[in-house]
């Protein structure tokens, strides 16, 4: 998943970032990692995603050469919910209600002992959501973006960028796992990484 500027990374990355901390919705059930929507088509905020299966995190990634991140770095955190995670593993394609959540932090260079690098904030900036929900979206796959941690997540419309750059460069099943190290050699060896995706490592040369 990964879309910042695109959700790095790999699930959109909001151009105004926040600094407050998420927390679990009201009334949401705190074990649940099934994707959960409110009435009116919003996504209630996964809770508990921080015990799912953390993927990777990436450092101020960008897909666009001209893309403006600000004055200050940012970590991604991407994290799935555990079933989508084992059936992956299984079989090299996500399942059905798979659920990525893409955590962004503000990077820090000064606190306690550090004499150089960056370690994270410990609050939140914003989080964005990459869902597969067949019964939901015609196109299977959907984003949504939670700007605010006391609110629903919003739908992504389908013609946002992030879902054709998905589509065209997403290794497998329009998810970023070209930047997941750990499940990359997984499509490898289950062969299912996408067409897109193999030419254009070619054309690059990767």
């Amino acid at each position: 998943m990964r879309s910042r500027t695109v959700i790095a990374a790999g699930v959109c990355l909001l151009a105004a970032l926040i600094s407050l901390p998420f927390a679990a919705h009201p009334g949401q059930d705190a074990n649940a990692s099934a994707p959960s929507y409110a009435p009116n088509g919003d996504m209630l905020p996964p809770a508990n995603y921080r015990e799912w299966i953390y993927v990777t995190t990436g450092i101020d990634m960008s897909y666009s050469p001209k893309a403006d991140l600000g004055d200050r770095s940012i970590f991604d955190n991407v994290f799935v919910n555990p079933e989508a995670y084992h059936a992956y593993m299984q079989t090299g394609m996500w399942p059905d209600k798979t659920v990525m959540v893409l955590e962004a932090r503000a990077a820090r260079n000064k606190g306690s002992i550090n004499q150089r690098g960056a370690f994270q904030d410990k609050d939140v900036l914003t989080i964005e959501v990459h869902v597969k929900d067949a019964t939901r979206f015609p196109d299977r796959w959907a984003f949504f973006e939670f700007d605010s941690p006391d609110k629903n997540g919003t739908l992504v419309p389908s013609g946002a960028p992030c879902y054709t750059c998905h589509a065209a460069h997403a290794a497998v099943d329009t998810t970023f796992v070209q930047f997941y190290p750990t499940l990359l050699p997984i499509a490898q060896e289950k062969k299912t990484l996408s067409a897109a995706y193999v030419k254009d490592s070619e054309e690059r040369g990767k």
